[in-house]
């Protein structure tokens, strides 16, 4: 049996999640980001237990099979991102429909509705968060930056990056508090 949960965006996700699971006695047979894999279906009152426990650390149980989607895709467009080898050609349309195995066009209509914002934009979103911790720890030049998550050239980059955040990179490396968000709290 498998159940999907919302908000689950990095490694301390999974073991938080995990956790939540060893402590309520669940067996668990696998864990990846926004879906756990149990051995037996759980029953009402466990449901409701571990509703309670998600909740309280941030988590959500997702019911519907649209919610479902939606936080896959959520969780490809974040896990992507985090791996810091975004092809100069990387096609979101593609990538998201080769590992959802769904036409794109419906899946980015659903996502448009769910999420206000488009897929496109979403992606954007999450690697300009990106490209903000990657300046805060000034480990990789702008350059490498812009090579490691796909951009065509630094300038495209830092257009981007000023249209949402209204910083320059350089701007934005000089500023005391950067302004970072959770994974799972970006909006448009």
């Amino acid at each position: 049996m498998k159940i999907s949960i919302k908000n689950m965006v990095c490694e301390r996700c999974l073991a938080s999640v995990r956790k939540i699971f060893d402590d309520m006695s669940i067996e668990v047979s696998d864990v990846v980001l926004g879906e756990v894999s149990l051995s037996e279906p759980l029953t009402e009152q466990q449901k409701k237990i571990l509703e309670k426990h998600l909740s309280e650390n941030g988590f959500e149980l997702l019911e519907e099979v649209s919610e479902k989607q939606i936080e896959k895709i959520k969780n490809l467009i974040v896990s992507k991102i985090s791996t810091l080898d975004i092809e100069e050609n990387f096609k979101l349309s593609e990538y998201i429909s080769q590992h959802i195995h769904k036409e794109y066009s419906g899946l980015s209509k659903l996502f448009s509705q769910f999420e206000n914002t488009t897929l496109e934009q979403y992606f954007i979103l999450q690697k300009i968060e990106k490209v903000k911790e990657l300046l805060a720890y000034n480990e990789h030049t702008l350059s490498e930056i812009s090579v490691m998550l796909g951009y065509k050239t630094v300038q495209h980059l830092s257009s981007q990056f000023r249209k949402t955040t209204g910083f320059s990179p350089s701007e934005f490396r000089r500023l005391k508090n950067k302004n970072r968000l959770p994974l799972d709290k970006i909006k448009p």
